[in-house]
């Protein structure tokens, strides 16, 4: 059994379209993925992405007051990202594509190695909604966090899929379903695994 060696940070993203304080079903499975990070030494924060003025672009600081800086440091200080996000007709919200083009500044920053900054942090993803579409979401929040930089861990996401057509929302529940207490306890336990493995070691330095 791991052995905890070194406390992890993670950081929630969470893409609901809802300010705080409006009850939030992406701020809810968030905060769910947290607590069972904290089985595992993993201490987090969730931010509301929408409660901060994050410009668009894809600079690393859009200048005018963006905001973004300031979560961005919050991403670099973490080992741990979790991007939770609604189903909006079949797609992540459009706070979470913000959030993704904004990260594409980071691929031009790099360590003292080359190894481009998100080089050895862990990606997690969370969706919800009342109808299809997360599988696809997160397929897509994968591929360009993968290619940002971040490791994706085996059965990295959870996610709840209510009725179609229905207005039930995942924070309407009187309890959280089994399976996706499962698979949230699943991607959080390997989430922490990999996050210790590339910490004790990096990926190898850019020749």
């Amino acid at each position: 059994m791991w052995r905890f060696t070194v406390s992890l940070r993670a950081v929630a993203l969470v893409c609901s379209l809802k300010p705080s304080p409006a009850p939030s079903s992406s701020d809810l499975i968030a905060h769910q993925l947290l607590d069972e990070l904290k089985n595992h030494d993993v201490v987090g924060e969730v931010v509301r992405v929408v409660d901060h003025d994050v410009k668009p672009g894809v600079e690393a600081d859009m200048g005018d007051g963006d905001e973004w800086p300031a979560l961005r440091r919050s991403i670099g200080e973490a080992d741990i990202l979790i991007v939770a996000t609604p189903t909006w007709m079949g797609h992540a919200s459009s706070v979470a594509h913000r959030v993704l083009e904004r990260l594409d500044a980071s691929l031009s920053e790099t360590d003292d190695q080359g190894r481009p900054a998100m080089f050895g942090k862990v990606a997690l993803a969370a969706v919800v909604g009342n109808e299809d579409g997360a599988h696809k979401i997160v397929a897509d929040l994968f591929q360009a966090l993968n290619d940002t930089g971040f490791s994706i861990p085996a059965q990295g996401c959870t996610y709840w899929n209510g009725q179609a057509m229905q207005t039930v929302d995942y924070n309407d529940l009187d309890e959280t379903p089994d399976a996706v207490k499962s698979t949230t306890a699943t991607a959080a336990r390997n989430a922490a695994h990999l996050a210790r493995l590339l910490r004790a070691e990096q990926y190898p330095p850019v020749s």
